[in-house]
C-alpha cells in the first residue's frame, strides 16, 4: 500500500508540473502576445511620412482614403504611374473621380487618368501582391510608394517584398475611420484581426490557406 500510495503520489506531482508548465507556457504566450498588439496599435496610428519620388505608386482597395491619397501623391508628383489594385470589376476613371473631393478631381486632368491603372483581379492581400509584380516587371519600376490602412501596411509591404525583393519599397500608410477611435470595441477587434493576420503572414501560412475577400 505504501509502494502504491508513493507511485499516486509522484503520478500526481508529474501532472501538476505539466499542468502548471502548460499555463505558464500559455500565459507567457498571451502576455507576448498583448505586447506585440500594443505595438501593432501604436505602428498602425502613427501618420504618413511625405514618401521620395518613386517610379510608381500602388493603392490596394478595401477601405476608405486609399484611392485618394493614391491620386494625391500622384497628383503631386511623387511618380509617374498608379496602380490601383483589387478595383469592383465595373469601376471606371470617370466612377471614381465622382468619389473624390471636388479639389482634388479638379487637379487630375486626362493626361493624369492615363497613368492610372486599374487592377481588377485582386481579392486579397496575396492577390494585391501579385498583381503589384506582375505591372510593376512590366513597366520596369524599381521603387514604389504602397498605400494602405494603417493597420494593413505592414502585411502589405510584406507580402508585396515577397514577389518584388528587387524594388524599394516605400509606405504611405492611410488612417481609415475605424482608426479614428481605436479604443472602440469593434476597432479592437478588427486591430486584433489585422494583427493576426500579420502574425500568419510573418510564418507565410497565408499562402497555405484558401484565401478569402479582403484578406
Amino acid at each position: 500500500m505504501a509502494a502504491h500510495a508513493a507511485l499516486m503520489a509522484r503520478h500526481g506531482g508529474a501532472a501538476r508540473r505539466f499542468l502548471l508548465g502548460t499555463l505558464a507556457g500559455l500565459l507567457g504566450c498571451m502576455v507576448l502576445w498583448g505586447a506585440g498588439f500594443a505595438w501593432f496599435v501604436h505602428d498602425a496610428l502613427k501618420p504618413p511620412v511625405p514618401p521620395p519620388v518613386t517610379d510608381g505608386i500602388v493603392a490596394l482597395t478595401g477601405g476608405q482614403g486609399r484611392v485618394e491619397a493614391s491620386l494625391r501623391l500622384l497628383a503631386d508628383g511623387r511618380a509617374r504611374q498608379l496602380l490601383i489594385s483589387g478595383v469592383a470589376p465595373r469601376a471606371t476613371p470617370a466612377s471614381l473621380a465622382a468619389a473624390l473631393p471636388p479639389d482634388l478631381a479638379a487637379s487630375l486632368t486626362a493626361g493624369a487618368w492615363r497613368q492610372v491603372t486599374l487592377g481588377r483581379r485582386a481579392t486579397s492581400t496575396i492577390g494585391n501582391a501579385d498583381e503589384t509584380a506582375q505591372w510593376a516587371r512590366a513597366n520596369r519600376l524599381r521603387s514604389l510608394i504602397v498605400v494602405t490602412a494603417g493597420y494593413h501596411i505592414r502585411r502589405a509591404m510584406m507580402e508585396i517584398h515577397r514577389t518584388l525583393p528587387d524594388v524599394a519599397l516605400h509606405p504611405y500608410p492611410v488612417r481609415p475611420p475605424a482608426l479614428r477611435s481605436p479604443l472602440r470595441a469593434s476597432s479592437l477587434r478588427l486591430l486584433a484581426t489585422e494583427y493576426d493576420k500579420w502574425l500568419m503572414a510573418g510564418l507565410d501560412l497565408a499562402r497555405t490557406m484558401p484565401a478569402r475577400a479582403g484578406d
